[in-house]
């Protein structure tokens, strides 16, 4: 087996006043020296050589890698945010990978996960290995991620990590998302197959059949509990590199009902690649929505659900759609 041992050589140089701001990146591999240009001062604890142990980064190891990793909240459209940013040819988003409860039983391991996300050595089908221009994850805040916060503040900061908030505004849509997939994961109305996210309008449709009856009795409490929940996950990580962004302004199936709406879809696929500092393309995603349209038909017991909610500060997601 040959092994290869690179040697890098950092030096930032100030050019001219008018570039004070900006950084030349110089960095000195054996046989192949690197130099990556507008590198801002402020951007250098987040631009990453990664070196990965299970492969060659080839022609592409001199390319600078931001790491990142997605927070949010089960039925908050992760997943379909995640297949958005895997339609880029530069962006590699592993998955949820602290699903699994040995990747999270302490702080040591969910450290040394981490560091083989970042260090490229993670395969998964979204991996774009060797031409990585930004590597992560998804991380659901019900995953260790609020216990160990500290800890994982200080791991972002090391390591550079900037966080992508995924948020969902209509909370009540998230609450009837939960109880559907939570029934299908015992019914698997898809030819006998539990499905979270689907690729199709007649499998969404076959979804959609089911109707779950609500609680109202956790009407407001189950919306208020998530709301508190992402305020602490805001205040824990604010001092870290952070956007926030909202499912209902990324997630569209069709056309759209107005340009303002367009505009601002547009506007937050440019936002969020410019936080990953990368080329703008054009993002896409094959899955489909499962509960669209007024939410009254997704609810059996809609007239109950109707009356528990109204005065509150929640009746508006009665008839909000996206």
């Amino acid at each position: 087996m040959v092994s290869t041992v690179y040697i890098f050589s950092i030096c930032l140089k100030q050019t001219t006043n008018s570039t004070k701001n900006t950084k030349f990146l110089e960095i000195q591999v054996i046989d192949q020296p690197c130099h990556a240009s507008g590198i801002e001062q402020w951007e250098i604890p987040y631009v990453h050589l990664p070196k990965p142990k299970t492969f060659s980064r080839e022609e592409c190891v001199c390319n600078p890698v931001w790491n990142f990793a997605i927070l949010s909240m089960q039925r908050s459209g992760s997943g379909w945010f995640e297949t958005l940013l895997n339609s880029h040819i530069n962006i590699s988003s592993n998955g949820e990978i602290f699903s699994v409860k040995e990747r999270r039983s302490n702080v040591s391991v969910m450290q040394s996960t981490m560091d083989k996300v970042y260090n490229l050595d993670w395969f998964t089908s979204a991996s774009k290995n060797e031409c990585s221009g930004a590597v992560g994850l998804k991380w659901m805040l019900n995953q260790g991620l609020m216990e160990q916060h500290k800890d994982i503040v200080d791991y972002f900061k090391t390591r550079g990590v900037s966080a992508i908030f995924l948020l969902r505004r209509n909370l009540l849509r998230r609450m009837i998302s939960v109880l559907a997939n939570s029934y299908d994961k015992d019914a698997k109305l898809l030819n006998g197959t539990h499905v979270s996210h689907v690729h199709s309008s007649h499998e969404a449709q076959i979804l959609a059949r089911y109707k779950p009856r609500v609680n109202v009795t956790l009407l407001i409490p189950n919306p208020k509990e998530a709301e508190e929940t992402t305020s602490k996950a805001l205040e824990y990580f604010k001092s870290t590199r952070h956007i926030v962004l909202y499912c209902e302004d990324i997630l569209r199936n069709g056309p759209f009902s107005n340009l303002s709406l367009l505009y601002n879809f547009l506007r937050k696929l440019v936002e969020v690649q410019e936080f990953l500092r990368l080329p703008y393309r054009d993002l896409r995603s094959r899955q489909v929505k499962i509960h669209s349209g007024p939410l009254s038909k997704h609810i059996k017991n809609w007239d109950d659900v109707q009356k528990a909610v109204k005065g509150t500060s929640y009746e508006s997601f009665l008839h909000a759609d996206y």
